[in-house]
């Protein structure tokens, strides 16, 4: 399926006059791209900018984040979630110092922590031209539409159709400023309630000429939201809290939590202190009182401090119930 140049140049031409001016925007160091690149994952743009600030500010580069630990990181990620992608960094962070430097190809970022198949692309093409393709879900977005494809976009088969013709697009173009365009027409334009008289490739647009811009791209079958009841026990002595190693719920893995005991639930129940939800699950929250009794099992963290053990806004709302729960 060939693209046709002139809807790859109207594409350009709208993305240079009308994209937004973003700070990771402004640089092709791959260091400063891939930091965006991972907290844009599942969180907003505008929700992102005030964290890649002060993340670059206290961590300006490659050197800095390696020789970090995790609780430093853990206090510039709380509020961002999916915790796992700031270890990761950390991680990353530490083999590219080794190394010398970023591998400047996909399939080399691959073996990275924490690169998957887009974030990996993304690094390569718009820091080192790599003339790959992006696939995220704007993109998706678009190129279902654009090119009039109910096909499952989530399946391995789908996905790698969709690859194919984003590397179509990015073909005999720059590909830093191609991607970028294809990120923000599907941002900004070909968003779920499209904006198809301002789009600069409607003409060509298979879903805007079968009037199918609704119906696509498919929609995935949402997981089944799981039923949680957690009892966290507050457990104080002075200004320490009483945690444990995490190794029995299904979130917030390697990180220390309060101890207590967590069930699968059909319903919810009667009553809670307040109610949280993570991926798929949904928290009822019961705190309990337990005087202290043996304290060898646990891990004491000073109270000033449990943000960068644990970040979560979980256990930061645990600490605020706290006082006005049932004893």
């Amino acid at each position: 399926m060939a693209i046709q140049k002139k809807q790859q140049t109207n594409l350009l031409n709208w993305f240079k006059i009308n994209k937004r001016e973003l700070p990771w925007r402004k640089t092709q160091d791959p260091y400063k791209i891939w930091i965006s690149e991972v907290m844009l994952q599942q969180t907003t743009v505008k929700a992102v900018i005030p964290y890649y600030e002060k993340f670059l500010k206290k961590f300006p580069n490659v050197k800095s984040l390696a020789k970090t630990n995790r609780q430093k990181i853990y206090s510039l990620w709380a509020g961002l979630g999916y915790y796992s992608r700031a270890e990761n960094l950390m991680k990353a962070a530490q083999i590219i110092e080794k190394k010398g430097g970023f591998p400047e190809n996909f399939k080399e970022l691959l073996k990275l922590p924490g690169f998957g198949p887009y974030t990996a692309r993304a690094v390569s093409s718009l820091a080192f031209e790599e003339s790959v393709g992006v696939l995220d879900g704007n993109v998706i977005r678009f190129l279902a539409r654009f090119h009039g494809l109910s096909i499952k976009w989530w399946t391995t088969k789908g996905r790698s159709e969709l690859q194919h013709l984003a590397d179509l697009w990015i073909k005999n173009q720059l590909p830093s400023q191609m991607n970028q365009a294809l990120m923000e027409q599907g941002a900004l334009i070909c968003s779920p309630k499209p904006l198809c008289f301002l789009c600069a490739v409607n003409k060509k647009c298979e879903a805007f000429q079968q009037n199918t811009q609704e119906q696509l791209p498919l929609k995935k079958k949402k997981k089944q939201e799981n039923l949680l009841h957690w009892q966290p026990q507050i457990i104080k002595r002075a200004s320490d809290y009483a945690f444990v190693k995490n190794t029995t719920l299904p979130f917030l893995k390697k990180h220390p939590v309060f101890p207590g005991t967590m069930r699968v639930i059909k319903r919810k129940p009667q009553s809670w202190d307040f109610r949280h939800s993570i991926m798929h699950y949904k928290i009822y929250v019961t705190i309990q009182r337990k005087r202290l009794k043996d304290s060898s099992k646990f891990i004491w963290i000073p109270e000033g401090v449990i943000s960068q053990s644990n970040p979560s806004s979980l256990i930061q709302k645990v600490l605020k119930y706290a006082p006005n729960s049932r004893s």
